[in-house]
């Protein structure tokens, strides 16, 4: 593996580009699944009437 390393040593910045895009991949869909579960939530409930100021 060192050697592979050695012999191409771009191929270490490809590694840990491809592993930086799939963490942000996988954070914005986590985000916005939770966005989406509170939204379903907060629907289900009896909307409440506006307070008068």
């Amino acid at each position: 593996m060192s050697d592979l390393f050695d012999e191409y040593p771009m191929l270490i910045f490809a590694l840990e580009s491809l592993l930086a895009l799939f963490l942000l991949v996988f954070i914005v869909v986590w985000t916005s699944s939770g966005k989406k579960k509170a939204a379903r939530a907060g629907s289900k409930e009896t909307p409440k009437p506006p307070q008068p100021h």
